[in-house]
Parts: structure tokens; sequence; C-alpha cells
């Protein structure tokens, strides 16, 4: 993380700039329930995208992102294989996770800014809402590029995605929560 004396401020993109999602700084995570007992935390290590910003008019900004499902890491090898089976993400047939903006909406109570998007995962879409905050102001890094980032949040149930494999508890109850919370912090380059 740069601090102030490392980084230059940048003025304001200008219209329909172009920025590349950074995935050496990018992260997107996800919660689930497990057993009813605890949340099983894990992420995708490869995304890839782009945006196009424009400060002055960012209702008119777009998004695109595509995240590699066969990167996801539970921390846990056997899980994670499950999880790229048929049983859930069926990575052999659906090899990516797709998001494209169709517009932001209202302003929260929070600061946050809402965002409307598509999101395909195991062949099915499905309109999304995610929370943003953000952009950060512009700034130009150590090494020329100059960078934005901001964060958003969502929470999606993998039923409506058609992943619905679960096995019931002998006490009651699901092994597998149906309601799935993520987390995306994001890193931005502006396109030279």
């Amino acid at each position: 993380m740069e601090t102030s004396e490392t980084t230059e401020r940048q003025p304001a993109a200008s219209e329909g700039t172009k920025w590349v999602i950074d995935p050496a700084h990018t992260s997107v995570t996800f919660g689930v329930r497990h057993m009813m007992v605890s949340t099983v935390r894990g992420e995708f290590q490869k995304i890839t995208g782009t945006v196009t910003w424009d400060p002055s008019k960012p209702e008119a900004s777009t998004i695109e992102a595509s995240i590699d499902v066969a990167s996801i890491n539970t921390r846990e090898a056997q899980r994670d294989t499950h999880l790229k089976s048929a049983d859930f993400l069926d990575v052999e047939k659906y090899p990516t996770i797709e998001f494209r903006s169709r517009g932001f909406g209202k302003k929260n109570k929070d600061g946050s800014v809402e965002l409307v998007g598509d999101l395909t995962i195991h062949g099915t879409t499905h309109a999304v809402t995610l929370d943003v905050e953000g952009p950060t102001p512009a700034y130009k890094n150590p090494w020329g590029q100059t960078v934005m980032g901001a964060s958003a949040k969502a929470t999606i149930k993998r039923s409506e995605f058609g992943m619905t494999w679960n096995t019931v508890l002998e006490a009651g109850g699901l092994l597998v929560g149906d309601e799935i919370n993520i987390q995306l912090d994001v890193e931005l380059r502006r396109e030279q």
C-alpha cells in the first residue's frame, strides 16, 4: 500500500476513460454458511475486466468482468475439487463467471451506490445489485501508472443459478447454505 509521500494525485479522468482490472491487486471473495454452524470463505484468484468510467456521468459508465472458475480457493483442496464439479460450478462446462453492468441506481444511506448488472454463473444469468463504494481518487503510482479503486458487495442465492446440491444434516438443516455473500475489492489501472 502506498503512502501519500509515494503517490501523486492525478486530475479526474477524461470522459469515457477505459480502465483495466489489475488482477494482482484485486480480490473476489465469498462466504457461505456451512452446517449451519460457521461461514466458509473462499476466493477466486483470477479475474480480468474493463471499466469505462466517466466521473461527470457515472451513470453512463460500463463494467465487464470475467472470473476463471478454476481459480477458486477455499484453503481445502478436497472442497475446491467438489466446488469445481458438476454438483456446484461445473468448471468443465462453465469455465467462467461473467458480469456486465446495466447501470447505476440509487445512492444508499451509507454513501454506497447501487450497480445493477447481469451475472452469469453456471450457465444461468440473473440481474444482481451490488453496493459499490468508490471509486477512490485517481493517483499515479510509483511505476507511473494511474490507478484508482472501488469496493462492492452483494448477496446472491446459489439455487437461482442452478446449484442446488445439498445434504440434509442428521440434526436437521442443510450442509451448505443457499445465500452467498460476495465482496469485491478492485484496483483499476488506466489504459495508456
